[in-house]
Order: C-alpha cells, then sequence, then structure tokens
C-alpha cells in the first residue's frame, strides 16, 4: 500500500473526523499557515466532509489524514495541483504538540510524495514556510526540499510582515 509506512498511514477524511477537523480548523495558532482568518462552522465543515471524495484532477487538491494505529493526528493536503505542468503544492500539520517530534510528518510527507510521484505523475512538489519556522524548514531541507525563493513581506501575521519561502522538490 503506497499510503502505509513504518509509523504512520495516510487515508480519506471521513465523517467521524468532523470534531477534529473542527478543533483544528479553529485553532488560532495555526490560521497564520492555513491562510484562515475566520472560524469555521461544523456546518460548513460537514459539508466539505462530504465533498472531499471529489476527484483531485477536478477541484486541483487533496486531503489526507494523518494517523497513527486508529488515531488521527494531523492533515496533509495537495494543492494547487496542475497536472498539465506535473506539479503541486505540499502542506501539512500535526495537530498535538506532543505528537511533534516523532517522524510522523517526516513519514507522511514522504508517502505522499511519492504518491504523487507514482500515481499524479507528478515532477515537483513545493512548499511554501515562513521564514520563523524553523522546525518546518528543517523538516523540509532534510527530506529533499530545496530553498529556491523567498517572497517578501508575503505573510501579515500578528501585527508584523513575514517573509516566505519556497522549496521544491524535482523528481528526476
Amino acid at each position: 500500500m503506497t499510503l502505509k509506512g513504518e509509523q504512520v498511514y495516510l487515508r480519506a477524511l471521513e465523517p467521524s473526523d468532523l470534531e477534529f477537523l473542527y478543533q483544528l480548523e479553529n485553532d488560532e495558532s495555526i490560521w497564520e499557515v492555513s491562510n484562515t482568518t475566520t472560524p469555521y462552522s461544523k456546518f460548513v465543515l460537514k459539508s466539505y466532509l462530504e465533498n472531499a471524495h471529489r476527484d483531485i484532477y477536478e477541484v486541483k487538491q487533496l486531503r489526507l489524514a494523518i494517523c497513527v494505529d486508529e488515531k488521527i493526528v494531523g492533515f496533509i493536503d495537495i494543492f494547487d495541483f496542475e497536472p498539465k505542468h506535473r506539479r503541486a503544492g505540499l502542506g501539512i500539520v500535526i495537530a498535538s504538540e506532543k505528537d511533534r517530534g516523532k517522524g510522523y510528518a517526516s513519514e507522511a510527507i514522504t508517502l505522499t510524495c511519492n504518491y504523487g510521484f507514482t500515481h499524479l505523475n507528478l515532477h515537483q512538489i513545493f512548499a511554501n514556510i515562513t521564514s520563523d519556522n524553523t522546525k518546518s524548514i528543517e523538516l523540509f531541507e532534510k527530506l529533499g526540499f530545496q530553498k529556491v525563493g523567498e517572497k517578501r513581506d508575503w505573510i501579515f501575521s500578528e501585527g508584523i510582515f513575514k517573509n516566505e519561502f519556497i522549496f521544491q522538490f524535482i523528481h528526476e
């Protein structure tokens, strides 16, 4: 199975993920990375889950649950999927501080990249990371992503502008 590693497995979203999704999407501490500015209602998120099965070629994105045993610990997203140009963006969040630093994100990114290269015929995957997010920068660099650009004053958060780096992994 392409989406199963030693510690984590990735799966499609389920209706039972509503409470976890609600808590995560309304966690203001991650709004900066998700480009969120207002809370989500359970009604809106339930509708999102009901449509999550739609084809990546149609909606240009795919969100997968990151699971350890039977417990969901985060999400990984493929976004801005461009089949013609064979590229897509990648975003990840591990919800709880206690689940970070255990290798879950690293394995989930590796599984998702392998899925993208194998099943979506991607040539490259990119990630956007704010310049002060040193843990994510270290993670993506460790996995072979290279910093290829910087968008200055790109993210306005908590009263200040932050630069955002662009990382790419090009599949040869």
